[in-house]
């Protein structure tokens, strides 16, 4: 039931986005409350089990969609693949991202997100518009179609001496429904990154700044408006290990008094919280409420070069859409090949629980008693 469910909702949004689309045939420019509510979905099963709080803590490939400030932080190539399942595996979500420092202060990195779903039924030839019911034989008459929404991303990074580092996204989105409608778009991100010291940074990303522009084949023409996501994290190593906090609002521009924590006119407001405890930098556990105030978890593994994340999100029990299951791999390749120009590693730090040094200590010379004659 709940999957069923899920497909139908689905399939009515779809649906009476079809019918804005077909009605709105002439060339004209909206702002389209939503339209670009695929590019919320996140990426990193490590932010995500935190409740999506990234904009002032993300060091990793995965700041290329959160913060591409972030990107300045990383000292060797990094690769990302993610997977996740929503709405009782109706909707699927891919991301995959590469990023690669260069020089001494920049980075660049590429990424992809796709979010389809498939098998979406079309039952408008299977109904008597005359009679208000199915025609006989329905189900041979329903249809199949899929609909997906890409988004590519290329972003670029620079840290500098005064302790914050900004970055740039160039954004070019590609949707399809089917085979009634098409369309492509293109926009800009920007962030900032403060560190203030102590293990408090600042982080500012601006998604859409410039009003990221959307053209449907059917001359409908959409305007993306920004979202700012303002964060703040501290780092604290305690208990063998570092604690993660993190707080972050997203600040929006399209009037969602229904859904915000917070609205002001036009202006909403959503908080996020997330909580990590890693241990050694092996192993992880995650807390976090996203930004409608969902409960989220998160489990991580770090073997070698690779982490291993897992986030799970949990739906309110009334409406019964299903939880969120996110799994995700980051390879880092830290070969000194690989390095950053002028970035040199920190010496391995001995446990607190293990002398300095294991190597038995050498006798001491033996005094050879005097030879009196």
């Amino acid at each position: 039931m709940p999957k069923l469910k899920a497909i139908a909702i689905v399939s009515c949004r779809l649906i009476l986005l079809l019918l804005c689309i077909a009605k709105e045939g002439q060339a004209q420019v909206v702002l389209g409350k939503y339209a670009g509510e695929f590019l919320a979905f996140g990426v990193g099963a490590r932010p995500l089990g935190m409740g999506g709080v990234a904009s002032a803590l993300v060091q990793d490939v995965t700041a290329g969609y959160w913060n591409p400030a972030g990107l300045s932080k990383i000292n060797y190539p990094q690769v990302a693949l993610m997977h996740a399942q929503s709405f009782g595996n109706v909707i699927n979500y891919n991301y995959g991202a590469l990023a690669i420092p260069f020089e001494e202060t920049k980075s660049l990195g590429i990424s992809v997100m796709r979010l389809g779903v498939s098998d979406i039924p079309d039952t408008r030839g299977a109904w008597d518009e005359a009679r208000n019911r199915p025609i006989d034989n329905a189900e041979n008459l329903i249809t199949r179609f899929n609909a997906a929404d890409w988004a590519f991303l290329v972003s670029y990074a620079v840290t500098t001496p005064y302790k914050f580092s900004y970055g740039l996204n160039a954004k070019f989105i590609l949707r399809h429904i089917g085979n009634f409608a098409n369309a492509w778009g293109i926009g800009v991100d920007a962030g900032v990154i403060y560190d203030v010291g102590s293990g408090f940074t600042l982080g500012i990303s601006v998604q859409d700044i410039t009003t990221t522009f959307i053209s449907w084949t059917t001359g409908r023409n959409e305007l993306i408006t920004p979202t700012a996501k303002l964060g703040g994290g501290y780092l604290l190593d305690a208990l063998y290990g570092r604690f993660t906090i993190g707080i972050d609002t997203d600040v929006r521009f399209e009037g969602r008094k229904s859904t915000a924590h917070l609205a002001l006119g036009a202006v909403s407001l959503n908080f996020r919280g997330g909580l990590e405890y890693s241990y050694k930098n092996i192993v992880a556990v995650r807390a976090g409420l996203d930004d409608i105030g969902r409960l989220t978890l998160g489990a991580g593994l770090r073997i070698a070069k690779l982490n291993i994340d897992y986030s799970f999100a949990r739906f309110d029990s009334i409406e019964q859409l299903g939880n969120s299951h996110r799994i995700s791999l980051q390879l880092e390749l830290d070969q000194e090949s690989f390095r950053r120009k002028g970035y040199v590693p920190p010496p391995e730090e001995t446990p607190p629980d293990k002398p300095k040094s294991d190597e038995p200590k050498p006798d001491k010379p033996k005094s050879e008693p005097e030879n009196h004659q």
